[in-house]
């Protein structure tokens, strides 16, 4: 196979779930049947690449300073929620019962990993709380052992801090993300979302 070939393979493997058979399809794909598709893909990616960065409020992806929720003042700025991706983000937005603001980890804890505190922008988190506006923190982290993990931690840190902290409650399964879950079943979950007290989940 041809060294241009080859590398549009190596490439296509960059994304998730996509193994060397799965790639090499992609690849032919696009050269066999879609040049135009693959051009106008190339494009977008490039541009996404170059002008997507990170919202300097709350970490949500954006072309601009700030996204376009945290652009929004019809929203009440005394709940924000707290979720571990941009994806999530999506999910919560689509299931039409939130309108507070977000606040968007770079993952969650997980010291095997290497990512700390610093390395989600938990530091980041607690000085906008500094400001007073946010009376109730939402965590909705993913319930699985990193996400549990980084609740525990942001449940002792904003301690005393006189911010309200609440959890999503039913409908989230142990061990589920966000995003995988239906709009109905997060809506729920956050309808019914429990306060948690200091030093507990």
């Amino acid at each position: 196979m041809s060294p241009l070939i080859d590398e549009l393979i190596k490439a296509l493997r960059v994304l998730p779930g996509i193994g060397p058979k799965s790639a090499q399809r992609c690849a032919l794909y696009l050269l066999e049947r879609q040049r135009e598709g693959g051009l106008r893909l190339a494009k977008a990616l490039e541009q996404a690449m170059r002008e997507v960065k990170h919202c300097s409020h709350c970490h949500n992806l954006t072309e601009q300073a700030l996204c376009s929720i945290c652009r929004d003042t019809t929203r009440d700025a005394s709940l924000l929620c707290v979720v571990g991706t941009p994806l999530d983000v999506i999910a919560v937005e689509n299931s039409g019962s939130y309108r507070g603001y977000y606040f968007v980890l770079q993952g969650h804890l997980s010291p095997l990993d290497g990512l700390g505190p610093d390395e989600i922008g938990i530091p980041l988190l607690l000085e906008r709380l500094r400001t007073g506006q946010v009376r109730e923190l939402i965590l909705a982290t993913h319930s699985t052992l990193e996400g549990e993990m980084t609740a525990h931690y942001l449940v002792d840190a904003v301690s005393g801090k006189g911010v309200n902290v609440s959890r999503l409650a039913q409908g989230v399964p142990m061990g589920g993300e966000l995003e995988f879950l239906d709009s109905r079943t997060l809506a729920h979950a956050l309808q019914s979302r429990t306060f948690v007290p200091p030093s507990a989940v």
